[in-house]
């Protein structure tokens, strides 16, 4: 035992510096943080360098995330852009309509139309898309060669950098109704298909096309987690007896826990967006009663039809309750035993 775990006397105090030591505790007396005696002054003054290095980006999200919110107001008016060329002015002068806008919207067969396009593919897509990340990470990892490992997680993540026009266009030469799959099925006697325009399936063709797009995305982030669990514990399972599915039971998927719970979240809590690009380039091919979403919806009565009160009312309700799905996910998490986005 060190000389500094042995008191000097049996009545001796421990100092302000330390505190007691627990039995067993071979590591000597454990210092209490610095930070617990500085006032905030303090800690101002000694971080001051660090927060200049983080204004910059603290000023961007203040004027391009925060200070737009102000401009929600225009979901309680008869908001009419042209009455000046400042839009500051053309808010403060146009009439408020309450909570007009807002039943409307509740009236409007054609949001809930949308809330359920947008509900229906955030489910598939929780479903058949959300797993596949972590199954092919699993799938990498235990690849022994890490040339091989490489290759396999560049062509997965490459995908990631194209556009959605070339995604939507490479599903159109592939699954269209002039694609191979069709031309195919003629020359053995078959009629054609064209998935790309059939309502039935298309929350099932968004989420094959979100999966070739930004699976190898997601796969990356479970890499790293990986990365972080130590060889002893699948060294020690395996002088266990345990196999490989039972290392990766035991092992692996615990380790993971923490980031699936946290993405899971996002997802959650993302639920209502559920990509506006993607789905706005094929809406009219299927149409609005299967290609409508909540983001198309507000796009378009907000800048198609200019109806700015009515669309930024639907958008508020689409904020409001992504926030509550937000909340309630990471609850669950808590519950789970698991930090999610914020500590309890």
């Amino acid at each position: 035992m060190s000389h500094s775990t042995v008191p000097r006397s049996g009545t001796e105090a421990a100092t302000p510096e330390t505190t007691p030591v627990a039995p067993g505790d071979v590591t000597g007396s454990r210092k209490r943080p610095p930070e617990a005696g500085l006032s905030l002054r303090h800690r101002f003054r000694r971080d001051r360098v660090l927060l200049l290095m983080t204004l910059p980006a603290v000023l961007l999200v203040l004027v391009f995330n925060y200070l737009p919110i102000l401009g929600n107001v225009v979901a309680f008016q008869d908001y009419d852009p042209y009455i000046s060329d400042n839009g500051v002015v053309s808010i403060l002068n146009s009439p408020f309509v309450g909570l007009e806008n807002f039943q409307r919207i509740f009236e409007d067969s054609a949001f809930w139309n949308a809330v359920e396009n947008t509900l229906v593919l955030f489910f598939v897509q929780l479903v058949l898309f959300f797993p596949i990340p972590i199954l092919l990470a699993l799938l990498i990892n235990s690849v022994v060669r890490p040339r091989v490992r490489a290759v396999a997680q560049a062509v997965l993540y490459l995908p990631h950098f194209f556009s959605w026009v070339l995604v939507i266009a490479v599903f159109q030469q592939m699954f269209g109704g002039a694609g191979m799959l069709s031309q195919l099925l003629r020359r053995n006697g078959y009629d054609g298909i064209d998935i790309m325009t059939n309502p039935d399936t298309f929350a099932f063709l968004l989420t094959a096309q979100s999966v070739w797009k930004d699976a190898g995305w997601g796969i990356i982030v479970f890499l790293a987690a990986l990365a972080s669990v130590s060889q002893d514990h699948y060294e020690a399972a395996a002088m266990d007896g345990a196999g490989r599915w039972r290392r990766m039971w035991h092992v692996t998927l615990p380790a993971l826990r923490p980031v699936i719970a946290l993405l899971l979240v996002l997802r959650v809590g993302d639920a209502l967006t559920v990509g506006f690009e993607q789905i706005l380039l094929q809406r009219d091919a299927v149409g609005p009663g299967a290609g409508e979403v909540l983001d198309t919806f507000v796009w378009w009565n907000g800048v198609r039809n200019q109806d700015f009160s009515y669309a930024a009312a639907a958008g508020l309700v689409k904020g409001v309750v992504s926030i509550g799905l937000v909340l309630a996910a990471n609850k669950v998490a808590h519950l789970m035993g698991e930090q999610g986005v914020y500590k309890k």
